[in-house]
């Protein structure tokens, strides 16, 4: 069942198996606060087991475009779409934050992005990525890197 993640009071339902479930529910709360900010978007997620055709989506990009398999746990999901923007988030145990921004018009924008939450280490499978650090009142330090989607998925 979708659950509406507030970034008012954050939480850490859902995310509690994660080392840093605390970092890892504000860096959630921090995606939430954005969308609605800029799209008026209520920013829900539903357990890893009900998102499966979202992870998949997610998972098959990253295979392709870079041959990156993640080895922990995703604990949650969400798929939306804002304006003509497919979006995807994936939130995994180690306390990673994948998301995939996907335009619809044929000449837009599509990236993955990985955020990592403060306290987890770069995720051997992410190691060849240089990432840039920002603050975050509701994550603390996010170090964010990402990359260009090539093909159509």
């Amino acid at each position: 069942m979708p659950c509406t993640v507030d970034f008012t009071t954050v939480s850490t339902t859902g995310l509690e198996s994660s080392p840093v479930a605390d970092a890892l529910a504000g860096l959630r709360a921090n995606e939430a606060r954005y969308f609605k900010n800029k799209y008026s978007h209520v920013f829900t997620v539903e357990p890893a087991a009900d998102a499966r055709p979202t992870i998949d989506w997610v998972h098959r990009i990253l295979d392709a475009e870079r041959g990156i398999v993640i080895s922990s746990p995703p604990l949650e999901a969400t798929g939306f779409q804002v304006e003509n923007i497919r979006m995807a988030y994936v939130f995994y145990t180690s306390g990673l934050s994948i998301n995939v921004m996907y335009t619809l018009d044929e000449a837009g924008k599509r990236a993955v992005g990985f955020k990592l939450s403060d306290g987890m280490e770069v995720p051997a499978e992410l190691g060849s990525f240089k990432f840039a650090r920002q603050k975050s009142k509701l994550a603390g330090t996010i170090r964010g890197s990402y990359f260009v989607i090539k093909n159509e998925y």
